[in-house]
């Protein structure tokens, strides 16, 4: 997949943001050659444990009773103390099948490496200085977000601290590297990199750490595009930075000592924008460590993965999880081709040439006569193509990075770069910094372009850069990158649960992406590495203003006050320029101003997903791993029955099925809320066991029925179906989206 690629140094270059959701097993044909394994442990009843070195002592009996005399020592790696009893270590599989005989063992797995999924923001999303949601959660002032990710970059004015006080008293972080500050409070290296320094050298982490919390920066941009003052979510919180991604991937042994730690620490809210493919909860360590965290208070904000537009591509699918997917804003980058038609075409690019000729030049398509590797302008193909001095059209994909493709035509002399979407990318573009004039547009301008070549013997095109466009109608869009439902891990839960801004998004960068000389420290890159941050700071300024809300309560508020269309009124869309579907937005798209006061939420307390993961089919060893405790599955609910902000259902023909759902009053203490709109799919009957919700109290409960009925005369015509209902009182609007599975 061709996210970005980006050139640090002259040797140096690395692949950012990328959709990898393969999850790797360091399995080894060597019985005897030693992996790094998860070793879950059930905690001894007979025990107390005061200091964390005796519970080590304790976990090292294991590796002491494991060893053999044929075998390389056990190690232990990375001792854990609140995501669960247990530990990471060096062992053989022979050591591991000693372990399994020894009282409290409970399971061992080799780790698993996830992957990165790699500001006119805040305006875009209604956040204003001195108003609304900033001003009313004090900017984030007091909120600690951990970022787990590849480091950070101290001395970055996004990291100054001016008008940020002094973290918490409950801090207990540590700082392994100078320039720490009260806004940048921790960070910390997880990896087994031989620097042992949590510094970035890489940009992810100082990108996705300055979207969530970056300060206030006056004139930041990137080759002069995008100009204006960058800021994260929220300003004025604290950040602490946990790196436990390197070269290698993000192991999950470092994960869940990173959350570990920053549970221990006492951080606010965990920002993740990395992971891997679908996995049962108990074997995903993202979901047992974000457990472990919602458990202390603590809201987990997860990237939903860059592998769309197919469905059932997402990471991080667990309910107390929120999954966030991308979209676009309300700015481009623009660069307009000019063909000799006289047609216009919008699309982007970062790099824009003050000095660019307006003249036509002859137009090219190498795929025409060159073969595949020609049309995708793949390393080496265009040596037998005359392209000097022409604009030359390149397909996406080929597993050659976009940037790749326009070197490759600049190596071969061409003037400028069509890049053209495949008909899966639709038209989503993004703004790269490319190395010579450029043009990304989406599939169906591409397809104009091509006509208009094969319709004249002498094709020629310029390309027109119009600089920042500030006002595209269209905003927000699913990105065409961002991973789909539904969830393979739990299909009775709507997935992802929200999108927000992910392409081509401006924040702070370790250096300079323009040339030597310039003292541009950000970049601009896409993907829901991006989107994550954005609701990590997002929630942070919830919880800054409801400081007794619990992590559901956070995400209740976001999902039911979501937007469901643009800046023109209409339904958001998808890639293709259609109405974008459940399993693309979730609940649709975050409106910060909206969360912060949302009439009703949804709550979950941690206990309530036990007999939702016990229905999951789950043993209860299975559930005790995640849940941290002995547990016996004595009570079962379907997925549906857990008390979510969303629905998701399967009806055979004539099912008809009843969930409920339990809404807490933190609007108005006398109100009463009725339907006031609803959207229900043909061949489906929706009954609500109740005329209104009447509450005479803050903090009040009302529990409620819903029945899902299927007409055994419809004739069904797609295998999906979905709709919502809206409860409103006054100001208060509170949207429930379901979808529906005919089977």
């Amino acid at each position: 997949m061709d996210r970005k690629r980006y050139n640090f140094l002259p040797e140096l270059s690395f692949l950012l943001v990328l959709t990898f959701t393969n999850i790797f097993d360091t399995t080894s044909a060597n019985s005897n050659q030693a992996d790094t394994y998860i070793v879950h442990l059930d905690s001894p009843n007979s025990i107390v444990f005061a200091k964390p070195e005796e519970r080590e002592k304790w976990y090292n009996s294991y590796l002491s009773e494991s060893s053999t005399g044929s075998d390389e020592k056990p190690s232990m790696i990375h001792a854990y103390h609140n995501v669960f009893t247990g530990f990471a270590a060096k062992l053989s599989t022979d050591q591991v099948k000693a372990m399994e005989n020894m009282d409290g063992f409970i399971s061992a797995r080799r780790e698993r490496v996830y992957k990165l999924h790699t500001t006119h923001t805040p305006r875009f999303l209604g956040l204003h200085q001195n108003l609304g949601l900033w001003r009313g959660s004090n900017y984030g002032k007091g909120i600690i977000i951990g970022v787990l990710d590849t480091g950070i970059t101290p001395g970055h004015p996004s990291f100054d601290d001016k008008g940020v006080p002094p973290p918490p008293q409950k801090w207990k972080g540590k700082c392994e590297v100078a320039g720490c500050n009260n806004k940048l409070i921790g960070a910390r290296d997880f990896t087994d990199s031989a620097s042992g320094s949590p510094l970035d050298d890489e940009g992810h982490g100082t990108h996705t750490s300055s979207t969530a919390a970056g300060n206030f920066v006056d004139g930041a941009n990137v080759y002069g595009m995008a100009k204006g003052t960058a800021a994260g979510m929220a300003p004025l919180a604290h950040v602490a930075m946990y790196k436990v991604c390197d070269d290698d991937g993000c192991s999950d042994s470092a994960i869940l000592a990173a959350m570990d730690a920053a549970i221990e620490e006492g951080v606010d809210v965990l920002s993740l924008s990395l992971g891997g493919l679908s996995l049962p909860f108990y074997e995903d360590g993202i979901a047992v460590g974000a457990f472990s965290a919602i458990q202390k208070g603590i809201f987990v904000s997860c990237s939903a993965g860059n592998s769309g537009p197919f469905n059932s591509t997402l990471s991080n699918e667990a309910p107390w999880i929120l999954t966030v997917g991308a979209s676009t804003m309300d700015r481009n980058i623009r660069a307009t081709v000019y063909l000799g038609n006289k047609a216009l075409l919008d699309g982007e690019s970062l790099f824009q040439p003050k000095d660019f000729p307006q003249n036509f030049m002859p137009l090219v398509y190498p795929g025409l006569t060159g073969g595949q590797q020609a049309a995708w302008c793949a390393k080496g193909s265009l040596t037998s193509i005359d392209v000097k001095g022409k604009v030359v059209i390149c397909d996406r994909g080929g597993g050659v990075a976009r940037i790749d493709k326009g070197q490759t035509v600049k190596d071969a002399g061409g003037a400028a770069m069509i890049l053209i979407n495949q008909v899966t990318d639709g038209d989503s573009t993004e703004a790269d910094a490319h190395v010579l004039p450029a043009s990304h547009v989406g599939y169906s301008d591409g397809v104009s372009i091509k006509t208009y070549l094969n319709s004249t013997s002498s094709p020629v095109a310029t390309i027109i850069f119009r600089g920042t466009v500030i006002g595209v109608t269209t905003a927000p869009e699913v990105a065409s990158f961002s991973s789909r439902g539904p969830s393979v891990a739990s299909p009775g839960i709507v997935k992802p649960d929200i999108i927000g801004p992910g392409v081509s998004v401006l924040a702070a960068w370790p250096v300079s992406v323009e040339n030597k000389t310039t003292n541009s420290t950000f970049n601009m890159i896409s993907g829901t590495s991006m989107s994550c941050p954005h609701l990590a700071g997002i929630s942070a300024l919830l919880k800054s203003e409801h400081p007794d809300w619990s992590p559901a309560a956070i995400k209740s508020a976001i999902m039911t006050s979501a937007g469901q269309v643009n800046l023109n009124g209409d339904p958001i869309e998808d890639e293709r320029e259609l109405p974008a579907d459940i399993f693309a937005i979730g609940s649709g798209h975050v409106n910060p101003s909206k969360a912060s006061d949302p009439g009703l939420i949804f709550d979950i307390q941690p206990n309530d997903y036990i007999p939702y993961l016990c229905g999951l089919g789950y043993t209860s060893k299975q559930v005790g791993i995640i849940v941290q405790k002995r547990v016996t599955c004595s009570k079962v609910i379907p997925e549906a029955q857990l008390n979510y902000p969303s629905f998701a259902v399967t009806l055979g023909v004539g099912d008809s099925k009843t969930f409920t759902r339990t809404v807490t009053n933190v609007g108005e203490a006398n109100s009463t809320y009725t339907i006031t709109s609803s959207s229900i799919p043909d061949g489906l009957n929706l009954g609500i066991g109740t005329g209104g919700l009447k509450f005479t109290a803050l903090n009040q409960k009302v529990t409620f029925e819903m029945y899902f009925i299927r007409d055994s005369q419809y004739v069904v015509k797609t295998p999906y179906a979905e709709g919502f209902i809206t409860w409103g009182f006054g100001k208060y609007s509170v949207r429930t989206p379901f979808s529906i599975k005919f089977v």
